[in-house]
């Protein structure tokens, strides 16, 4: 039977296996294993993502929130190249587990911990970030994507990645009613899009 990344099955066999990622000058590790997104190496979705808002994100950012962070990938890089404080979050125990070995190894600031998407969030933040779980159903990634406006600060953006077949335009259009959408890259299928609180 397939496992799926967004549950939980604790009898999964462990095979701690180290992903290397490098960044201009940054050099990362991160522990993977079983029963976690993309195990075997970054997913290109999430490095997309990832470097289109290095390169382009022109907001100071202090506090950052990943959803569905997986192995802490695009959180700890985040954390590490824009020296910004940043909380992790998966509803999947092993990835929070190994995010919070993937901090120490990286040495960022950071926190990681279980969340139903935002059950235990409590803060808002200057940006959040998600490749959401697309095989969880719409449903799931909407939800991510419109209730992220309430864990925002006032002028905070969501940045997100969805690829073209599964649906990245009809859900870009769902969530401009809350807010000013931008696609700011397309590649290989993949929408890197940003969101913006439209004010009240």
């Amino acid at each position: 039977m397939l496992e799926h990344y967004f549950t939980n099955n604790e009898a999964l066999k462990s095979e701690l296996k180290i992903i290397d990622y490098k960044y201009k000058e940054h050099v990362f590790h991160f522990n993977s294993d079983n029963g976690v997104f993309s195990k075997n190496k970054i997913d290109f979705g999430s490095r997309l993502l990832v470097e289109t808002f290095l390169n382009q994100n022109d907001k100071k950012i202090e506090k950052i929130l990943d959803v569905g962070c997986g192995y802490g990938f695009m959180g700890i890089v985040l954390s590490k190249i824009l020296k910004c404080s940043a909380t992790l979050i998966d509803v999947n125990k092993r990835a929070v587990h190994l995010t919070k070995m993937n901090i120490k190894e990286n040495r960022v600031e950071a926190e990681s911990f279980v969340s139903d998407i935002y059950e235990t969030v409590t803060e808002k933040y200057d940006c959040i970030i998600t490749n959401p779980p697309i095989r969880a159903g719409k449903e799931v990634v909407l939800n991510i994507l419109k209730n992220a406006s309430i864990y925002l600060q006032e002028e905070g953006i969501l940045w997100f990645v969805i690829r073209k077949d599964q649906g990245a335009k009809s859900i870009k259009k769902e969530i401009e009613k809350i807010y000013e959408t931008n696609i700011v890259k397309k590649d290989k299928g993949f929408y890197i899009i940003n969101a913006k609180k439209k004010l009240t």
